[in-house]
């Protein structure tokens, strides 16, 4: 995966509260071990009719949501089963971002160690994101996760909590195996120095 970069994208709300796994990926689509084409899978039940065809009302299908990276979820976003396909559907898709006043924990923990940041925030921003979003279709957000800052328009700033591994891992474009494997050389001396002691 790539580093994680400050970057600026508008924002898609799919505001539903306990929007789960199945919902994000359905499980038909789990039998795969690529990540290759799973974006195109993202919410299938909502993006699609029965006939296979785009579903004009959803918001994903809209032409003013193409490119877009953060998502503004509900409450409780990530709930159910556990699969890494979720956030590969979601990265996949094109998103880098999900907003929301919680995740559940596997979920959050798959988003982490597959390029996705979580955001967490407290509700009463989460309702100004919500307000803001409905004024404005194309509301901008700048997310800066060195600083663990993100930056509405005008200037006004908020934090959010990341924990330092998950943190580094991100900004470094590596996995948990690929975060150990940098000290690669210092195990290799490690192991030299005490082999049998």
């Amino acid at each position: 995966m790539g580093k994680f970069v400050t970057f600026t994208s508008r924002v898609v709300p799919l505001l539903a509260n306990n929007i789960d796994t199945d919902q994000i990926i359905p499980a038909r689509f789990l039998k795969v071990t690529d990540k290759k084409g799973l974006g195109d899978n993202l919410f299938y039940d909502w993006r699609y009719l029965p006939d296979g065809s785009p579903n004009p009302d959803f918001i994903l299908n809209r032409p003013q949501t193409a490119g877009v990276q953060i998502l503004l979820a509900g409450d409780n976003f990530g709930c159910g089963s556990s699969r890494e396909h979720a956030p590969w559907a979601l990265t996949g898709f094109g998103f880098k971002v999900v907003i929301s006043t919680s995740f559940a924990d596997i979920f959050k923990n798959n988003a982490l160690k597959n390029g996705l940041l979580p955001i967490v925030v407290e509700p009463e921003i989460h309702q100004q994101l919500c307000n803001l979003v409905e004024i404005n279709g194309a509301l901008q957000l700048s997310i800066d996760l060195a600083s663990q800052t993100v930056t509405l328009p005008g200037g006004t700033k908020f934090s959010f909590p990341i924990d330092e591994f998950s943190k580094t891992c991100l900004l470094n474009g590596v996995d948990e195996l690929g975060y150990i494997l940098r000290f690669e050389k210092a195990i290799k001396e490690y192991e030299n120095n005490h082999n049998g002691k």
